[in-house]
């Protein structure tokens, strides 16, 4: 039988050592069992709860698998593979579901043992809690660095990291606290936070990141601390746990969430000042003035735009934004300069009018009004009594397996505080569950479906123009990226999700070119 061998090791303190042993004990049972390793994967320095896709390794394992390349899959054991215990569950289904055999060889699991999915429920378990815990500890490590006197973070530009056995400090980089002095002082002197990172292109200035530098990147966000001439480092006070990454469920990407200022931790550390008071204070009135209670100024309003990050520069493929009421222009060349795109702007009328003239057509079709109706009817389904009832089944009986792998957990490793409290949780919404299903079915009426879908296409453009959040987002997921295309006085557009290309403007000339953004 055809084998496939996948290792993983998830701290960068860890090195290529940890992969080799994973694959020295797999080979070894591949022996004992005859199996032929036809391929070995591997992911370095990435976390358990990381979504085996969105890792090379992993990717390459779920490609084999989906080809049909093997009938085994051997690993170390089911963590190596993820330690989030939905994602562990819904990869080990589609690959058993394939008639894939998987060999944990270490924690003994075997996807044609009996009790497979017992072992497996107590295992995913264990791991995601063992996840929990970690991530508890290493917050409670890094809030004692700081409380102690060392740095609870990583590189930051105008700063090296001097590290000794007890921690790491950071030491004033006086090459790099020249450019944070210039930058400061242009800010005080009212210059443009483009202009600024313009200037620092122009010079040949690298920045943190190592590439050009950005408006984004000078100005960032004065709300959440991001952004050169926010980080109060500069002034000498030092703020750590001002947030923290969540990784959403649903796309597997982190997320960075404020934390409230009640957790924030705050030192004075007047030997990192490289900014002094009274140019730190200008820039702070120039950023703080004019705002509102929750920290926003009441003057700025965003441009709000259809198609903004839908289209795509047709020099350089960056975002195009809309940078007035008029014209959508190329997001590279305004936020890095003429050096990264010569830069394109377009006419955001001719353009949202071309793009809503093809939604509307698409909408006045028979099969699209069909369509309507269809999801109409569900959404009335899924939202009525009778649709919560069965929703509240289903779930039901997956909470009822939650607490029993639980309580085998609590049976196999003892009880947790974290374990029992995850228990309690699941009763609970067990209890609320049963109340909802005990409530029965009522009957839904049912509105006239045709009649609603006539009066919204009918008001589709004041539609857009009231959510425009809401528009873009669903013009985005209609035509995806759209990358524009100049032939002689016409522009067209490549659409991401069909291989035609449109007519977007017909004549070039009048929407506007070159440097004039």
């Amino acid at each position: 039988m055809h084998a496939v061998v996948y290792a993983r090791y998830s701290s960068e303190k860890q090195d290529s050592t940890s992969i080799d042993d994973q694959l020295s004990v797999c080979r070894a049972r591949a022996n004992r069992d005859g199996f032929e390793i036809i391929a070995m994967h591997h992911d370095g320095a990435v976390s358990g709860s990381t979504q085996v896709g969105s890792r090379e390794g992993g990717k390459a394992l779920l490609a084999d698998a989906m080809a049909g390349r093997f009938e085994v899959l051997l690993l170390e054991g089911l963590d190596r593979l993820s330690r989030d215990q939905v994602e562990q569950e819904s990869i080990v289904r589609r690959l058993e579901h394939r008639n894939i055999r998987i060999i944990g060889v270490c924690d003994g699991y075997d996807s044609e043992a009996p009790g497979r999915k017992v072992m497996r429920g107590v295992r995913g378990l264990i791991n995601e809690i063992y996840l929990d815990d970690l991530r508890a500890k290493t917050h409670r490590g890094m809030a004692g660095q700081f409380d102690r006197g060392f740095i609870a973070g990583g590189k930051l530009y105008g700063y090296d990291i001097e590290k000794t056995e007890q921690g790491s400090r950071y030491v004033i980089n006086e090459e790099e606290a020249a450019i944070v002095r210039w930058i400061f002082r242009s800010v005080a002197e009212g210059k443009g936070y483009r202009a600024i990172a313009l200037k620092l292109n122009d010079d040949g200035v690298i920045s943190p990141r190592g590439n050009k530098w950005t408006t984004s990147g000078v100005y960032g966000s004065p709300l959440k601390g991001t952004g050169m001439i926010n980080n109060s480092l500069y002034a000498g006070i030092y703020i750590w746990n001002r947030s923290q990454w969540v990784k959403d469920p649903d796309t597997g990407k982190r997320k960075r969430i404020e934390r409230p200022q009640s957790e924030w931790k705050k030192i004075d550390v007047p030997e990192l000042r490289i900014i002094d008071k009274v140019t730190w204070a200008k820039v702070r009135h120039r950023i703080d003035d004019g705002r509102d209670e929750y920290g926003r100024k009441s003057a700025h309003r965003p441009l709000k735009s259809l198609l903004g990050g839908i289209l795509r520069c047709p020099h350089c493929q960056g975002p195009m934004a809309g940078r007035d009421r008029y014209y959508y222009g190329c997001s590279v060349h305004h936020n890095t300069g003429p050096l990264a795109c010569s830069g394109y702007r377009i006419r955001r009328q001719h353009v949202d009018n071309r793009m809503l003239s093809i939604v509307r057509q698409d909408l006045l079709s028979p099969a699209a009004a069909r369509l309507y109706e269809k999801e109409f009817r569900q959404h009335l389904k899924d939202n009525s009594n009778a649709g919560k009832v069965k929703a509240a089944k289903k779930r039901l009986g997956e909470v009822e397996q939650e607490i029993s792998r639980m309580i085998d957990a609590i049976v196999s490793v003892g009880a947790s505080p974290a374990l029992s409290a995850r228990l309690k949780a699941a009763e609970r919404e067990r209890d609320s569950l049963n109340e909802i299903v005990g409530q029965g079915d009522q009957e839904t009426e049912v509105p006239d479906i045709r009649g609603i879908f006539k009066r919204q296409l009918l008001n589709l453009g004041e539609a857009l123009k009231r959510e425009p959040e809401i528009a873009r987002t669903a013009m985005g997921q209609i035509f995806g990226r759209v990358g524009l295309e100049l032939r002689g006085n016409e522009v067209w557009g490549q659409i991401k999700t069909s291989p035609a290309l449109l007519m977007v403007a017909g004549d070039a000339s009048r929407n506007g070119s070159g440097d004039r953004i």
